[in-house]
């Protein structure tokens, strides 16, 4: 359990990213029982220990504890099917008595299952994903070679390696442990010299970033809708004190900024045309749409003095199971009433993660990377984006449910990431915080407070070169995936063997 909450603080709030390579030592030297049962119990209690306080986000946003223990328990369960599997795989002809193999096949073997874990079932659940660890440290320029795949693999490499320096110091090889300890600090140093372009390639955007925040924190703050609105059209005048009207070229709002339509609530529709008029700029913003018995959470364009562009617009194309729908509700409302929390189940859009977004002074539409909330977590959505054309990423997102945990942190992290992954500047509204402007080569410039009304105002470069990760695309996961399985057959062809 020390090794799963050792992990735990390298991500964010403290983010003490070498504490991840310490963590997945540990679960290894956990793991050197000859004992598949055992394995599995280890992984569970790794697990446990680390979900149970990387999600504690979640027992504040549903209100009752159900939520957040049957999530890290689900999540924990993967890894004590690691557990398991690492102890078979370890029995084939290839990796037994080769310690250096041992090395590579763990982290190969871990990559696999957190490449399950992030897709299924219901899409799966990226959080606490290793390569989210990495962002302060010095593997982050991995990112745009590799992805979420290399950038994990490295983590548990280097923790590999380090379990192989405490045996090897234990048993008195020093000169093994000497080479596994240089072998160590080239691995985690060296993705540092891996070159990331930051300027700007197809000019540059000025844009207005606000975070209005919510006139309460906790799980009802979004029921103050017109009031939520108000603030951001407020944030929005307020920027005029650093810019003058026109001087920008975008103002980005965050997820559910307007929850009521503005498209078809018309008082609703003049604070957000007065903010847009006011500021001199076009508005992108986060709305619900709802048909009978469905919504959907809309990204929209709102143009001063015209309103709703019909032709720019994004629709969240991965709702949160349980958290912004339900599947098999009759099943699952045997079990809790806690799932009727989410009275209308949110339906997922279709199509590209892109917005084109008319820019007056660049003379032409700049493709924006748009994706909702926890959808950050998901590479291939943002790499399609990009693919696409986009130049830019905005992240709109809502954490007011989430009191004052470190979710916002979190998701910050992950933009990070995506920023360094995909050689592009991102931008990261919330309502109520963290919001942040990241740099192409994952830097925060800027970056906002939790639970404040603030906002930001910056020139951020165009890009539209591709990174080695996004012509890889899903490749490296692909093959880790495959081979993952060949040592997971190769253990237990092996373990059959010396049975007979």
């Amino acid at each position: 359990m020390t090794g799963g909450l050792a992990t735990e603080t390298a991500f964010p709030e403290r983010s003490w990213w070498p504490m991840a390579f310490v963590g997945i030592a540990l679960l290894l030297l956990a793991l050197r029982r000859e004992s598949a049962r055992w394995g599995f119990v280890v992984g569970a209690l790794y697990g446990l220990a680390f979900f149970l306080p990387h999600v504690w986000w979640a027992n504040e946003a549903v209100g009752r504890p159900i939520g957040w223990v049957a999530l890290a328990i689900f999540q924990a369960l993967y890894l004590a099917g690691f557990g398991a599997a690492w102890v078979w795989v370890r029995r084939g002809p290839w990796v037994r008595g080769h310690p250096w193999v041992q090395v590579v096949a763990v982290a190969v073997l871990w990559v696999g299952v957190e490449q399950v874990r992030g897709r299924w079932p219901f899409g799966g659940f990226p959080w606490g994903t290793l390569a989210f660890s990495q962002t302060e440290g010095p593997l982050l320029p991995l990112a745009s070679v590799g992805g979420e795949p290399l950038v994990s693999g490295a983590v548990v490499v280097l923790g590999a390696l380090l379990a192989l320096v405490g045996l090897r110091l234990s048993r008195r090889r020093f000169a093994g442990a000497g080479a596994s300890a240089t072998v160590a600090l080239a691995l985690a140093f060296l993705p540092a010299l891996v070159p990331l372009g930051t300027g700007a390639e197809a000019g540059t955007l000025r844009v207005g970033v606000v975070q209005g925040n919510v006139p309460v924190q906790g799980a009802e703050a979004m029921g103050q809708a017109r009031e939520v609105v108000e603030n951001h059209a407020d944030g929005t005048r307020a920027m005029l004190e650093r810019t003058e009207p026109g001087e920008l070229d975008l103002v980005l709002w965050p997820e559910s900024a307007s929850d009521i339509d503005p498209r078809t609530d018309a008082a609703v529709a003049a604070v957000v045309d007065d903010a847009a008029r006011a500021v001199g700029a076009p508005i992108l913003l986060g709305t619900q749409q709802f048909l009978p018995g469905l919504r959907y959470n809309n990204y929209i364009l709102w143009e001063p003095g015209t309103g709703a562009d019909p032709q720019v617009e994004y629709t969240k194309q991965r709702p949160v199971p349980f958290g912004e729908y339900v599947p098999y509700r009759d099943f699952f409302r045997r079990i809790t009433s806690a799932v009727d929390l989410v009275t209308t189940d949110m339906v997922a859009g279709t199509g590209e993660a892109l917005v084109r977004v008319g820019i007056e002074r660049l003379g032409r539409a700049v493709p924006i990377t748009a994706a909702i909330c926890f959808e950050v977590a998901y590479d291939d959505l943002i790499r399609d984006g990009v693919l696409a054309g986009g130049e830019l990423i905005v992240i709109p997102t809502n954490n007011a449910s989430f009191g004052l945990t470190q979710e916002s942190a979190q998701q910050m992290a992950m933009s990070r990431f995506r920023a360094a992954e995909h050689g592009r500047a991102v931008v990261q509204v919330s309502t109520v915080g963290v919001s942040g402007l990241i740099g192409p080569d994952g830097e925060v410039l800027d970056r906002t407070g939790l639970f404040t009304a603030e906002q930001m105002v910056a020139e951020l470069p165009l890009r539209t070169s591709l990174t080695t990760a996004d012509l890889l695309g899903e490749w490296p996961g692909t093959v880790v995936n495959v081979l993952a399985v060949v040592l997971l057959v190769g253990g237990l062809a092996g373990r059959r063997r010396r049975e007979r």
